[in-house]
This record gives structure tokens, C-alpha cells and sequence, in this order.
């Protein structure tokens, strides 16, 4: 399954391209994108995991900007 979503506070170009890096480090996601410019994140994961999966990419977001949010 693969979805976007809106984000707030992606600052810049290296923080994006460095949480990219962790969401797909997390069991289960097969490609991540995150674009500062557009503030979007999109996530392409396994479906029956994907709740549990955008809850833990939003954990590893906030470690690399502590005001990242995923707008849902």
C-alpha cells in the first residue's frame, strides 16, 4: 500500500533525505520519500502493518526534528 500525507516542520533538504533513511529502515516499508518543499511524506509499506508502521515512522521523524508532525 502506498500513501502520501502532509507534514509540518521538515526544515530542510538534509533532515528530509535523513528521515527518508529512517522510515525505510523500519520492518515492513519497502520505499519512503519525504520532500521539505512540498511538505509531504509518502510511504509505500505492507498493508496489514501500515497503522503500526506510520506511527513508528512518525517516532523516527521526531528523533531527527522534534516538531515533525504527520498531518492526518
Amino acid at each position: 500500500m502506498k500513501k502520501s500525507f502532509k507534514t509540518k516542520n521538515v526544515d530542510c533538504a538534509h533532515c528530509a533525505e535523513k528521515m527518508k533513511t529512517a522510515i525505510e529502515k523500519i520492518d515492513g516499508v519497502n520505499q519512503a520519500s519525504v520532500n521539505f518543499l512540498t511538505q509531504r511524506l509518502t510511504i509505500d509499506a505492507c498493508d496489514e502493518q501500515f497503522d503500526q508502521i506510520l506511527v513508528l515512522a512518525e517516532q523516527a521523524c521526531k528523533k531527527i526534528d522534534n516538531d515533525f508532525e504527520i498531518v492526518k
